[in-house]
């Protein structure tokens, strides 16, 4: 059970953006866990009439991520939703010093994380829902955890937004079948062990290079240009998710799928990493969306990278566009 939150106090972000930091309740072997909730409510007169005036938008980040995507915000609330960012446990503004960046040893384990959000947000229990609609948005590890959350949770949820889901491991299942014996025998040997690094910066360059990055002073901590370390404990879980999505699941409410057109290898740097997905395999992500649910809608994004929302203005623009087509169509004529 999650401790009581502290006050909403003004977010690194600025004005109209606040934070809670939220007490978990859980101690760690680093010290005590906590997550945050960054919030942007629209004015309630202004959106009387807003097509998503009754909608709470919950977003979740990536790997080696936090939230900052102020235009995201600003899409949903300028149509009338309150929206609301979570940063996870040993996440961005959750993160402690002295604790390892993002590890986790069960995906589950973020359900206490995602309940002190929707309570918080008054979307109250699943006895005694909130007349609210919940739509869910995830990026990344985030969409898989919370595409997880929502099969395990059915009724809570009213639509899925998955940008560029983390749902299959890069190698494909076959690469998966033969990597998950290794990684959960080392898991259950050294769980916070290091592994070899995967992430040569590629990623964080095209960003630079598209104007996209974060400009807080904490990204250097919060988002490194070469990603946190990994480690075997936090691996086999995310796998373990793979393994739950490749076998098939039932989000039980509409999902939108966001991915790149097109994956670029991330072996050495090359330009068309501007345009392109160079962290997950799309091809594999679009056929492993088409098990999540029996209302799957896929956008594929040309000139999109990893994260849809950061990509040069035309993609970025066009991204938006799929989103609004498939709210208008699936969220706001409720």
């Amino acid at each position: 059970m999650a401790g009581p939150s502290h006050a909403w106090v003004p977010d690194i972000l600025g004005k109209p953006f606040e934070q809670l930091t939220m007490p978990l309740g859980v101690q760690g072997a680093q010290g005590e866990l906590v997550a945050t909730l960054v919030r942007s409510i629209p004015n309630p007169l202004l959106s009387l009439f807003a097509p998503l005036r009754d909608v709470d938008v919950l977003y979740i980040h990536g790997w080696s991520d936090y939230f900052f995507q102020r235009d995201v915000a600003q899409f949903w609330t300028s149509r009338g939703a309150r929206f609301y960012a979570l940063d996870l446990r040993r996440y961005g503004r959750s993160l402690r010093e002295g604790m390892t960046p993002g590890y986790i040893d069960a995906l589950e384990d973020y359900d206490v994380d995602i309940e002190a959000a929707l309570a918080a947000m008054g979307q109250g229990t699943p006895d005694a829902p909130s007349a609210r609609r919940l739509v869910l948005m995830g990026h990344s590890t985030g969409g898989l955890t919370l595409t997880l959350w929502a099969s395990r949770h059915p009724g809570r949820a009213a639509a899925l937004v998955l940008n560029s889901p983390w749902l299959e491991l890069q190698l494909g299942a076959i690469g998966r079948h033969a990597l998950a014996p290794l990684v959960e025998m080392r898991a259950k040997i050294d769980p916070r062990g290091a592994q070899p690094e995967v992430d040569f910066g590629f990623y964080t360059r095209a960003q630079e290079e598209i104007g996209s990055l974060p400009t807080d002073p904490q990204r250097a901590i919060w988002r490194p240009d070469r990603g946190f370390p990994t480690a075997p404990g936090w691996l086999a879980a995310v796998m373990d998710g793979h393994r739950r999505i490749a076998a098939g699941i039932d989000v039980a409410c509409p999902a939108f799928v966001l991915l790149s057109a097109h994956y670029t290898t991330p072996i050495s740097w090359k330009e068309s990493m501007t345009s392109t997905d160079s962290v997950l395999w799309v091809d594999d992500i679009a056929r492993a969306a088409t098990l999540i649910g029996r209302g799957v809608t896929i956008a594929r994004i040309d000139g999109a990278i990893h994260d849809v929302f950061l990509s040069r203005p035309k993609p970025r623009a066009d991204a938006f566009a799929a989103l609004r087509r498939w709210s208008d169509g699936y969220i706001a004529h409720h």
